[in-house]
Parts: structure tokens; sequence; C-alpha cells
């Protein structure tokens, strides 16, 4: 049960540190001084994690990376419409 409870914690802090960069984003209209190679990377990497999750029936780590993935969906997509 604590080992749920601590994936659950660190799924919130690390979902969460993606959260004020995405509304900037959202808010300005304006992904300038972003990497798109790096949120390219951090997106594969975090869908990785997510299958990864699935297969080990991990709800924190599905749910988690589900949401940052969304994310960062946002912040490619606002950095490349408005490159």
């Amino acid at each position: 049960m604590y080992v749920e409870l601590i994936g659950y914690m660190a799924a919130i802090l690390t979902t969460a540190a993606f959260v004020p960069q995405a509304y900037k984003i959202w808010k300005t209209k304006s992904a300038d001084g972003v990497s798109l190679t790096m949120y390219l990377i951090m997106f594969t990497g975090v869908s990785l994690w997510g299958i990864y999750g699935f297969f080990i029936e991990s709800k924190p780590m599905i749910l988690a990376n589900c949401i940052t993935a969304s994310l960062l969906i946002m912040i490619i997509y606002f950095k490349i419409k408005h490159k």
C-alpha cells in the first residue's frame, strides 16, 4: 500500500513540474526559448514509461505519464504552430 502511495506522490510531483511551462505557453501563445528536440525526446520517454506502466499494471505510472504526455503534446503543438 505504501509503495503505491509513493508512486502517486512521485506521479503528482513529476507531472506538476510541466504545468507552469505548459500554462505559460498556453497563456502567451508563444513557445520561444523552448527546445523542440528536448520535448520530443521527453514525450517519447514519457510514452514508453506509460506503456511500461500498463504492462506492470501500475496505476500511478499510467496516470502520470498519460497526463504528462498530454501536457507535452500541447507544448510541442505550440512550438511547431508558432515557429
